[in-house]
């Protein structure tokens, strides 16, 4: 694992003006709907209320970045991110079915990152996920490189209007360069860890790497590889 450039131990709320904004701007955009269902003999439900989050760019790529170790075992590469809303889940003890001992002020993940309006079709997709893993792995890799594993998934179909493009790239024998970052604070303090893929696969069934997109990427790829 690389060093950490910060040791950051707490995200301070300064203010929360969740009263006052609209839902209709800022990183996410809430749709607060009343809808009915339409039958095909023209009868109607009772009218319900929906709320939809989309994002002002809709859908995501992330990317299982790995490499064959001298022993043959393939081994994958993951970040430690800090994640403000999966750390506010400490506000709401009382809430939970199950009590949450973690902090999860950083969440470990592979690479990702939004699609953007010029990211059409496949080749869209393996140029923009090319980008990320230079940008938040340092390893530059070709647009060719990279493998899509399968179709896209949503993560929270109930709420969430977005989907994301599982990818993967091997890069045994890349010289890995200068992680880029984007310069936000949420890239402060940025881990990234080499580990045999079964040993993450199961930090995943444990619970102890709790991000979806991982656990379906390695599942994707483990049965490529198979």
């Amino acid at each position: 694992m690389r060093p950490s450039s910060s040791n950051v131990t707490d995200i301070e709320i300064i203010e929360d003006f969740s009263a006052t904004a609209r839902c209709d701007e800022g990183f996410l955009r809430v749709r607060r709907l009343r809808c009915r269902n339409r039958r095909a003999d023209g009868s109607s439900s009772p009218v319900y209320r929906v709320d939809v989050v989309d994002r002002p760019r809709l859908d995501a790529v992330s990317v299982l970045i790995y490499r064959r170790a001298s022993d043959g075992n393939v081994e994958v590469l993951t970040r430690m991110n800090l994640r403000p809303a999966a750390y506010f889940r400490r506000e709401q003890t009382a809430s939970m079915t199950v009590p949450d001992t973690v902090s999860h002020l950083r969440v470990e993940e592979i690479v990702a990152g939004l699609l953007e309006p010029a990211d059409k079709g496949e080749e869209g997709l393996r140029r923009r996920a090319a980008e990320e893993v230079k940008e938040e792995a340092g390893y530059t890799v070709r647009p060719e490189d990279i493998q899509l594993l399968g179709g896209a998934f949503f993560l929270a179909p109930g709420i969430l209007s977005e989907k994301v493009f599982p990818a993967a790239v091997d890069v045994t024998g890349v010289a890995q360069g200068e992680v880029e970052g984007d310069g936000s604070p949420l890239e402060e303090g940025i881990h990234l860890q080499w580990r045999p893929l079964s040993a993450v696969l199961d930090a995943c069934r444990r619970g102890d790497i709790a991000d979806a997109k991982t656990e379906v990427s390695l599942t994707r790829l483990l049965a490529r590889l198979s």
